[in-house]
C-alpha cells in the first residue's frame, strides 16, 4: 500500500515494515520558470509526479511497499538566484539537510530511501549524498529522475522548431497547466535561447563539454536575459498529462526492481 508519511500516526509507522518499505522522497525548488510559469512548478510537477507514480504502481500492485515523503520545496538553484522570487540553500546547507533526514529515516530501520530529482540543479547534492549514507549507513539510496525529457512520446509534444526547450520552457509550462492551468500565464511569454552559446559547436551549455550556466546565459532574441530555454507558447494541458504519465511509466520498472533489492 502506498500511503502519504505524513498521514501516519506513530502507533501506524511502527507497524510498518520499515526494512522493506521504500521512501519517495520528492525534491523540488523555488525559483523562477519566466513570466508565465510560477516559482513553484519543480514543487507542482514533484507533488504530480508522486500522485502519478501512486497510481500506476497500485494498478499494477495494490500493496506496493512504500511511504511518499513530503515534497521538499526549496532546492539548490544558485543558477536562478538573481532573478527575482528565487530561493536557494547554499549546496553545503542543502547537503547537510537532506542528510540529517536520512539520518531520521534510518534511525528508524528505513533502508531504502529514494530520491525523485524534480530540479536538475539538486542532482549534484543528491549524488554525493547517495554514495555517503550508503558508505556510511550501509543502506540503499537511490536517484530518480522525474522528467523523462529525452522519451520520443515527450519529445513529440514540443512544438517544430522549439529546439532549445529546457527550464521553464513548453514542456514544463505543460505540465503544470495539467495540475492548474489557471497558474500559467501563456500571455506572457517569452522564448529563451543561450546567446552565447549560438556560435560554438563542441562548447554548450550541456554536454560533453560545458559550462556551470547560470538563468542570464538564456536570453530573448533581442539579448534581455529572460532565465528560460524554450520557447513556452506551445504549452498546452493536454501535452503536460503525456510528460507526466510518460515519464512516471519510465521510472515504474526502476520503483519494482528497487523493491526487489537487496544490497
Amino acid at each position: 500500500m502506498i500511503r502519504n508519511y505524513r498521514d501516519l500516526t506513530r502507533l501506524e509507522m511502527e507497524q510498518v515494515d520499515r526494512e522493506h518499505t521504500i521512501v519517495l522522497i520528492p525534491l523540488g525548488a523555488l525559483e523562477q520558470h519566466g513570466s508565465q510559469a510560477p516559482l513553484g512548478t519543480d514543487d507542482i510537477i514533484a507533488e504530480a509526479m508522486s500522485k502519478e507514480l501512486k497510481k500506476q504502481l497500485e494498478a499494477e500492485d495494490e500493496d506496493f511497499p512504500m511511504l511518499l515523503f513530503p515534497v521538499m520545496p526549496v532546492g539548490l538553484s544558485t543558477e536562478h538566484r538573481n532573478f527575482c522570487g528565487s530561493i536557494t540553500f547554499r549546496p553545503d546547507t542543502y547537503y547537510h539537510m537532506l542528510y540529517d533526514i536520512s539520518v531520521s529515516l534510518i534511525h528508524h530501520g528505513f533502508k531504502k530511501l529514494a530520491f525523485l530529482i524534480c530540479h536538475g540543479g539538486n542532482a549534484p547534492i543528491v549524488q554525493v549524498l547517495s554514495r555517503e549514507l550508503r558508505s556510511e549507513f550501509g543502506i540503499s539510496p537511490f536517484l530518480l529522475s522525474s522528467g523523462a525529457f529525452s522519451h520520443p512520446d515527450v519529445k513529440a509534444t514540443v512544438s517544430e522548431g522549439n529546439i532549445w526547450d529546457f527550464h521553464g520552457g513548453e514542456m514544463e509550462t505543460s505540465m503544470v497547466m495539467a495540475v492548474d492551468e489557471s497558474l500559467v500565464k501563456l500571455e506572457y511569454s517569452e522564448p529563451g535561447i543561450p546567446k552565447a552559446f549560438e556560435h560554438t559547436k563542441t562548447l554548450q551549455p550541456y554536454g560533453s563539454v560545458s559550462i556551470g550556466w547560470v538563468s542570464e546565459d538564456w536570453k530573448t532574441a533581442e539579448g534581455k536575459p529572460i532565465g528560460i530555454g524554450g520557447d513556452p507558447r506551445g504549452a498546452t494541458a493536454e501535452k503536460g498529462r503525456i510528460i507526466l504519465e510518460t515519464s512516471a511509466k519510465v521510472l515504474v520498472p526502476g520503483l519494482k526492481e528497487i523493491r526487489e533489492w537487496e544490497d
